[in-house]
């Protein structure tokens, strides 16, 4: 059975930068995409990063330019860099994969407080 593992959310002062990593364990064939999406305490879940097959990347609106999103194909990871990051970048981080379904991790918390 195919599992998504996160990794790397945890306490950050507004400015500074963290890396999530989100690993699949399993018989992983045929990804199409990995990516990453975000909720915030009574917020709506939003998109943040992706990345697909042939290597292209997307961004929502509000990391553009911040987050960088990565893939270690020998490794079935997905990375996403976090950086200058601001308090309402506080959220739950999911990760999730396409194969021929979607599935998803079990999120990584991530808060940016002085």
């Amino acid at each position: 059975q195919v599992q998504l593992v996160e990794s790397g959310g945890g306490l950050v002062q507004p400015g500074g930068s963290l890396r999530l990593s989100c690993a699949a364990s399993g018989s992983v064939s045929s990804i199409t995409a990995m990516g990453w999406f975000r909720q915030a305490p009574g917020k709506q879940r939003e998109f943040v990063a992706a990345i697909i097959s042939s290597g292209s990347t997307l961004y929502g609106t509000s990391v553009k330019g911040r987050f960088t999103i990565s893939k270690d194909n020998a490794k079935d990871t997905v990375y996403l860099q976090m950086d200058n990051l601001k308090p309402e970048d506080t959220a739950d981080y999911y990760c999730y994969m396409d194969t021929d379904i979607r599935r998803w991790g079990q999120g990584t918390q991530v808060t940016v407080s002085s």
